[in-house]
């Protein structure tokens, strides 16, 4: 089996593409749930930014790709918001269940409010965002992380607790 190269910078074409697909998930998901009211697609907005927060300055400031492209993204925006911090700190972490549920949550709100949505006010363009929202969120980070980020990632190669996390033996 021949293994991956990783990269020392990604090409910028893929976290150009994870972002993308990240910022119109957000903002379908706020349209979704913009049929409770403006405050609600806000504040769910304002959640989303607050998790893409949470792993900047609880995981990318350790990251090989501290200011560096990273496939995601975030390396270089790490390095504007924080200082880099222990690379010792983010092989050594231990992802759990618990430590993932904001990141479920981002994708939770939007289809269980509209599931609710629909059952208070049926509407089949709202269905077709939720399915549209499930496949960029499920689908497209599937394919994100799958075959564009991850398999070529410095930091997966070192140690990274999310990989060795979602690779454990069921």
């Amino acid at each position: 089996m021949q293994e991956n190269k990783s990269y020392e910078n990604f090409p910028i074409w893929i976290p150009l593409v994870a972002i993308f697909v990240s910022v119109i998930s957000y903002i379908l998901g706020a349209i979704i749930l913009g049929g409770f009211g403006l405050i609600v697609a806000v504040f769910y907005l304002v959640y989303c930014f607050g998790v893409e927060m949470l792993v900047i300055f609880r995981s990318c400031k350790y990251c090989y790709y501290y200011n560096r492209v990273c496939g995601l993204g975030k390396g270089k925006i790490a390095s504007l918001l924080t200082k880099k911090g222990d690379p010792k700190k983010f092989t050594e972490r231990e992802v759990n269940f618990f430590d993932l549920i904001p990141d479920f949550l981002v994708t939770i709100f939007p289809i269980v409010g509209g599931v609710i949505l629909s059952v208070l006010n049926f509407s089949f363009i709202r269905i077709g965002m939720i399915i549209l929202f499930v496949i960029l969120s499920f689908g497209g980070t599937a394919f994100i992380r799958g075959t564009l980020a991850c398999k070529y990632c410095k930091q997966r190669e070192i140690g990274c607790p999310a990989q060795q996390f979602f690779s454990k033996k069921k």
